[in-house]
């Protein structure tokens, strides 16, 4: 049998995750939040410490277990979604910084009004 990380490197959707490992999922949450979901997914792998997440590391305990595991993250990074939104979990860079808001100050908007206009 083939060991967990080399079957997980085969899938390639979000679907393809959840129904590997039996998890049930609600359509609109993963339409809109796949990306989240599989970060999130990934971050609650590093944070566990002692599962594997690359090739070539080899898992301690026993693959059942390990699949279990595994199985219980991925649903756990679903529910997040489920409950909350992207913005308010801050998955990725965009939504840590600024809170996702990248400021301008008012002295460009005016410059380039003043552009526009001169320019028209």
């Amino acid at each position: 049998m083939q060991d967990l990380i080399t079957q997980l490197q085969a899938l390639s959707s979000a679907e393809d995750f959840f129904r590997y490992f039996g998890v049930p999922y609600e359509e609109r949450v993963l339409h809109v939040h796949r990306l989240h979901i599989l970060k999130r997914f990934y971050q609650y792998l590093h944070q566990a410490g002692d599962l594997p997440t690359g090739a070539g590391e080899r898992a301690a305990q026993d693959p059942i277990e390990l699949f279990r595991r595994y199985r219980e993250l991925l649903r756990r990074a679903h529910d997040d979604f489920v409950v909350s939104t992207a913005q308010r979990e801050k998955v990725f860079k965009v939504f840590q910084d600024a809170d996702g808001r990248q400021a301008v100050p008012l002295a460009a908007l005016r410059e380039s009004l003043a552009d526009r206009r001169r320019a028209a």
